[in-house]
């Protein structure tokens, strides 16, 4: 038998609200002050997003790849326990979710551990967000990140202002995008920009390479080609960028540029070249320092990370309040509604002497289910703190990062102020 000693971190930021709020990640660069930095950034972004959580942030030294199931559930349990026995977890403390290398699995465990140690606890489910929808998760929560791309772009692209200094006409509609990073993040990016924003996605890259097709490519149908075939190389009729030449396709033509995967993506050495008129940052840090200065200069619009990809935390607590009020959203006034609504219709039929096709009836009258609730809810937050943010930055004529991390400062020092830790 062999006993292996693995690094673990949890690190809380802010109380400034409570529980504080962060994901875990499993990942053989995790270091402390990797865990520290990021939970800062947590604190930004649920400032920017008015969600009502301090920043914290988790992280554990392993590859998961190198670990079978079986392995990753003991780490996982014994992960949590060490944070429970030192109070560092529960739905008034510290509320984990997934990140890099964790998902709904982990989460579930996370939860089943919490409830073993705190049989007692009645909203155990809230100790962690992420979970699988069967076991008190969220609807809309998988794809949550990349909607609130989705959501963040369409605001960004229908500013007049904005769209006339890159000289693009206002709305998502027709724009070109190339996305990094099939992940989680980008491939919900992509399917919903083509679905609901009528973009055309012409370029990929991911880890075995990239793809560029100038009369668009299909994400839904990537996505099946992957899963079948192994990679996205093989799309048919695409040009194809080799591995070692991968991030070429950052440099390719396109309106709107998303780099959905690791960080440091564009540096001094490639931004000159990027050709994209909008950086949609879904990757947490995927422009250097140096490189953002040389974007601005050529007048490239940046939608700053710490903005754009909080649509997950976001949908996280939505999750937290369904786990503390022990109800799913949606279930005490969905039929009201539609039982109204369908009043209203045959009224309307009444008046006017025409009857309404089923079908319409149907459509038109539909009570909100949890999962049109949480997208309502998601498409409002991102839609407003966008607002907030871009108001902020032409009162002060500054670029749209330092703007996003200004509002969120003078928000959390509202904060304390109003506590009464500082005058």
């Amino acid at each position: 038998m062999e006993v292996k000693v693995i690094e673990a971190y949890r690190v809380q930021h802010s109380h400034h609200r409570l529980p504080t709020k962060g994901g875990i990640r499993y990942a053989e660069n995790v270091d402390q002050h990797e865990v520290m930095a990021l939970a800062t950034l947590m604190s930004y972004k649920c400032a920017i997003v008015h969600v009502p959580f301090g920043g914290a942030k988790g992280g554990v030294k392993i590859n998961p790849r190198d670990y079978t199931e079986e392995e990753l559930e003991r780490i996982t349990r014994r992960y949590t326990y060490e944070l429970v026995r030192r109070n560092f977890i529960g739905p008034s403390i510290d509320v984990p979710a997934p990140d890099y290398g964790t998902g709904g699995r982990e989460m579930a465990w996370i939860y089943d551990t919490y409830r073993t140690l705190r049989e007692n606890e009645i909203d155990a489910a809230g100790c962690v967000t992420g979970k699988p929808v069967a076991l008190y998760g969220i609807q809309g929560r998988t794809e949550a990140t990349g909607r609130g791309v989705f959501y963040g772009l369409r605001e960004a692209c229908s500013d007049v202002q904005d769209m006339k200094k890159v000289g693009m006409q206002t709305g998502l509609g027709g724009k070109t995008m190339i996305i990094q990073g099939m992940g989680n993040v980008g491939s919900y990016t992509g399917t919903i920009s083509q679905q609901e924003g009528d973009v055309k996605v012409v370029g990929v890259g991911e880890y075995e390479g990239s793809i560029y097709l100038e009369s668009g490519i299909d994400i839904e149908k990537l996505l099946e080609i992957r899963k079948d075939s192994g990679s996205i190389l093989n799309y048919p009729g695409a040009t194809v960028i080799p591995q070692a030449d991968r991030n070429k396709i950052l440099e390719m033509p396109c309106d709107i540029l998303v780099p959905a995967a690791l960080e440091n993506q564009i540096t001094s050495e490639n931004a000159d070249r990027i050709q994209a008129k909008i950086i949609g940052e879904a990757a947490n840090g995927p422009i250097s320092s140096a490189a953002e200065e040389i974007l601005l200069k050529k007048g490239i619009l940046i939608v700053p990370d710490v903005f754009l990809n909080a649509g997950g935390v976001t949908v996280s607590y939505f999750e937290w309040l369904k786990n503390l009020s022990h109800m799913r959203f949606g279930r005490m006034e969905k039929r009201f509604n539609q039982t109204s609504q369908e009043r209203m219709l045959h009224v309307i039929e009444e008046l006017t002497g025409r009857k309404i096709d089923p079908e319409v009836l149907r459509k038109v009258a539909r009570g909100a289910d949890e999962v049109d609730l949480v997208r309502s809810g998601l498409e409002e937050t991102m839609s407003r703190s966008y607002q907030f943010i871009h108001e902020f930055q032409r009162k002060h004529n500054i670029d749209m990062r330092t703007a996003a991390f200004a509002y969120a400062i003078k928000l959390i020092g509202d904060d304390y102020t109003s506590l009464g830790i500082f005058p």
